[in-house]
């Protein structure tokens, strides 16, 4: 039987067995951002399972951009190093690995969520944001960001990219969603700036896009870009001024848009239910004519199917559904009858 979630799909110079996605989930396990065989096993199992790419958590360019203290890193030789032990498995499976390279901005210095909620009084750090708002009163009270940091900071992101090839990597996604640093800027509810970086829409996506563009020109693999299409706020970033955004990134040269929402603040109502973002997806692909993946309460593969055999979007990125389980691709295949490869190790199980 021929599918749309199986079919193949090229960017690039990258071929994905299927259009199963695996997001980018935090695991807050690293120790001074170096991952261990929690992720080898983590990521491992995934791309065991049939994945056709496999995204690593939230990765901070440099110390500071971690969200917590136990997030994974990419500013030295000895996490690239790991990292490439873990691609060099991902891809013996069959894989693509890819990473999300984020700075937390004001959402950074936190608790671990087994640990609590909020500050980190202990292991935390100096946090820098656009603008000297605090996401929630138990969230640290960030330092508004100067010019000299935000050139820090690309110059953080571009250290990453190179330890990024080094690490084997063959996708790189920019995170610019959920409340962290890049949509920070974008959004009025945390960008109040008085600069180049504030006020316009134009100013507030002056950094974004100077990032993506540096990227771009840096990185001949597929770049995907993360948003949150909406706040869920008013007065906040919504769908109008993403469109307006995904409209420069493609011309940038951006390969695909991972539509997610919210995370800007904390009072924010969604209507949390199946393919809830799928919409957002959709609008943004046909407003610009750009490859889009879907993300959130995608659990079943019929309707995954569906998404992509409406042309809601060409791919489909899981978070919770692949914690359940790893193996979501290759019963995935069975409940859609398509017969897919097995590791070999796996293979007396199949039928």
């Amino acid at each position: 039987m021929s599918t749309k979630l199986f079919e193949p799909l090229t960017l690039r110079n990258t071929t994905f067995r299927n259009r199963i996605f695996v997001s980018p989930m935090c695991q807050y396990t690293a120790e001074n951002g170096v991952p261990n065989d929690w992720h080898k096993v983590h990521l491992g199992s995934r791309a065991v399972g049939g994945a056709g790419l496999i995204v690593v958590e939230a990765t901070g360019v440099n110390p500071a951009g971690r969200i917590t203290a136990g997030c994974t890193g990419l500013w030295n030789a000895e996490q690239a190093e790991v990292f490439r032990s873990i691609n060099a498995f991902i891809e013996a499976q069959g894989a693509v690995p890819g990473i999300q390279l984020a700075h937390a901005g004001r959402k950074a210095s936190t608790l671990r969520p087994w640990e609590g909620s909020g500050v980190d009084t202990k292991n935390g750090w100096e946090v820098l944001a656009p603008s000297a708002i605090s996401f929630s009163p138990n969230y640290p009270t960030p330092r508004a960001m100067t010019e000299l940091d935000i050139e820090n900071l690309l110059q953080d992101f571009q250290k990453s990219l190179t330890l990024a090839k080094q690490a084997g990597f063959k996708v790189v996604e920019l995170h610019m969603a959920h409340g962290y640093l890049l949509h920070q800027f974008l959004s009025p509810l945390s960008n109040q700036r008085q600069d180049q970086y504030g006020g316009s829409l134009e100013n507030r996506m002056r950094l974004p896009l100077r990032l993506a563009k540096q990227m771009r020109a840096e990185w001949q693999g597929p770049l995907f870009v993360r948003i949150s299409a909406t706040d869920w706020a008013e007065g906040g970033w919504d769908l109008e001024q993403s469109i307006s955004f995904c409209r420069e990134l493609k011309r940038i040269g951006i390969d695909l848009m991972d539509i997610s929402t919210g995370g800007m603040v904390p009072h924010a109502k969604i209507p949390v239910g199946p393919g809830y973002q799928v919409p957002f997806a959709e609008k943004i692909r046909t407003a610009v004519n750009i490859t889009t993946a879907a993300v959130g309460e995608i659990t079943e593969a019929p309707q995954a199917e569906t998404i992509l055999a409406k042309g809601q979007a060409d791919a489909v990125f899981l978070a919770r559904e692949l914690l359940r389980d790893p193996y979501w691709p290759l019963h995935a295949a069975r409940e859609l009858g398509v017969d897919v490869p097995w590791p070999k190790q796996y293979e007396r199980a199949k039928k």
